[in-house]
């Protein structure tokens, strides 16, 4: 039997023989197959979409995008193939091109709730939560008791800072599907828990349940974990973390070895034209927030928010996409020994002028903006080159606080280091010194924010910090803007302004993390 595809009949011997090829990882022959189907039905929507996804797989980048830029461009409405077209539009960061996709969706009423879900996640991904929530609304006026509707609420209402109404949310799904492990991980990070309103319980019968999955194993222990931490029960919570860091762990592919040859590739690269110097620029100044997850970064951005010369743009993956476009390779994760080949005869500041173009659309007036996205760090030497005018500022936090505060944090697929004690210290390891080499190749580029100084005397060191920047001090620096959306890990923790701990964090902790400890510490 033929396998019937969304396209016309006339082209599906060929698309079947694409996949064929696909299904082999002959990834050549499979993208010389959607090739021939194209040139007979010239701009089909799913044999471009198809064609996008092969090329990626391909590592071909460029070739990948304007395959995904071209079913855009279609006119396609149908909502299956528009359903992955909008995450391969987000992929490049090709941000209008999405939102013009989904405007031809509207209005609300006619989408079906699987629709608005993926369109709001889409949102979502690229900042853009206050959008992603009218979508999510409309869902839930559509079914107020679809538990996957009121999970994904829940999770933008946080990010949003509307910590009642997304726990209002998590309470009701769970009601109608106390199986799904999420509700319970939103659940416990929505607030903090107390002896007389706790769900310990409830989540240990889960983890209990036949047949559960380490996905579900992993929220179900980083909700525990959470949950007892707040109680105080220490010894339980690092039993429940070490369960879900271990499930997590099992579905990943990590290799420190592989991360090592990635940083000595990057501590050894030039380019081979010579740099530009440093200049100021005609347009806005990118203010590039870089370290360790869980160091600070977000406490910092909401604080620079605040000047009324500056924009903050949280987590951008834009610079990102502009290094994979001039070197013309697509690669899991941030960047790729590949990139860093390819990078010393590419044009930098080519990339520097398409980092730029990305997100012109997001600017406002201001003269500076920030991005983020803490692992740009791994970037800093193409940054430097490509943005001659940018500033780095680079967030530095203890390392026992870091590394635990990225142990009991859940993050995506993009931080596999992160849920083994040793290999996280090997990492913040390798971190460190990489930024050292960046401090010394680039001279006054880097500006070093340490977390205790913020948080002890903010005043002294974001005065610092608006002098590294060229903007004037002023006192709403000294503020997080809590109006502001927070689309990181810290979307809760950010919400109580800056607080200063007397007692680390991880000091309960601390028999347990010694093994951890005694690596960061080791010479």
């Amino acid at each position: 039997m033929t396998t019937a595809f969304p396209a016309p009949r006339a082209i599906w011997p060929m698309l079947a023989a694409a996949e064929e090829h696909a299904s082999r990882q002959d990834f050549d022959g499979a993208i010389a197959a959607y090739t021939q189907a194209l040139t007979q039905v010239p701009g089909d929507a799913y044999t471009q979409i198809q064609l996008s996804y092969v090329h990626s797989l391909a590592g071909h980048y460029r070739a990948a995008q304007e395959h995904a830029l071209a079913a855009a461009r279609s006119g396609v409405t149908d909502p299956k193939l528009l359903m992955e077209l909008l995450p391969r539009l987000r992929t490049f960061n090709q941000v209008q091109a999405m939102q013009a996709c989904i405007e031809r969706l509207l209005p609300m009423s006619r989408m079906p709730i699987p629709l608005l879900l993926a369109v709001a996640a889409q949102l979502s991904y690229v900042n853009l939560p206050d959008q992603a929530i009218r979508f999510l609304d409309e869902a839930r006026n559509a079914d107020p008791d679809f538990p996957p509707t009121l999970l994904s609420r829940a999770q933008v209402l946080t990010y949003l800072g509307r910590f009642a109404e997304a726990e209002q949310d998590v309470m009701r799904a769970l009601r109608r599907a106390p199986e799904i492990a999420q509700g319970y991980w939103l659940q416990a990070w929505v607030r903090r828990q107390t002896p007389d309103n706790h769900h310990v319980d409830a989540i240990r019968r889960e983890l209990a349940r036949p047949g559960r999955r380490p996905e579900d194993i992993a929220l179900l222990g980083f909700a525990l974990h959470k949950e007892l931490d707040d109680l105080g029960r220490h010894d339980e919570a690092w039993q429940a973390l070490m369960i879900g860091c271990r499930a997590k762990r099992s579905r990943l592919a990590y290799d420190t070895t592989q991360t090592a040859a990635l940083f000595r590739a990057l501590a050894q690269f030039e380019p081979a034209s010579v740099p530009v110097q440093p200049h100021e620029g005609s347009g806005p100044t990118p203010v590039f927030i870089v370290g360790m997850h869980r160091s600070g970064t977000t406490l910092l951005e909401q604080l620079l928010d605040g000047h009324p010369d500056l924009q903050g743009l949280g987590e951008l993956y834009d610079f990102t996409s502009a290094m994979r476009h001039v070197t013309d390779h697509h690669c899991r994760g941030v960047i790729d020994r590949t990139i860093v080949e390819r990078a010393r005869t590419a044009d930098l500041r080519a990339a520097g002028r398409h980092y730029l173009d990305s997100v012109a659309w997001r600017l406002g007036p201001q003269r500076c903006f920030t991005d983020k996205l803490p692992s740009n760090f791994l970037n800093v030497g193409f940054i430097a080159h490509a943005l001659p005018q940018a500033k780095i500022l680079h967030m530095v936090r203890d390392p026992v606080e870091t590394c635990f505060s990225n142990l009991r944090e859940l993050f995506s697929e993009a931080n596999a280091y992160s849920y083994d004690p040793i290999e996280l210290a090997d990492y913040h390891r390798m971190h460190d010194a990489l930024m050292r080499h960046w401090r010394d190749r680039f001279p006054g580029r880097i500006h070093e924010v340490r977390y205790d100084r913020l948080t002890r005397d903010p005043e002294g060191e974001m005065r610092r910090i608006a002098d590294f920047c060229g903007i004037a001090f002023g006192v709403a620096m000294l503020k997080p803007n809590a109006n502001r959306a927070v689309v990181t890990a810290s979307a809760v923790q950010v919400r109580d302004g800056i607080q200063v701990r007397e007692r680390p964090k991880w000091a309960p902790y601390e028999p347990c993390l010694q093994p951890m400890i005694e690596r960061l510490q080791a010479p």
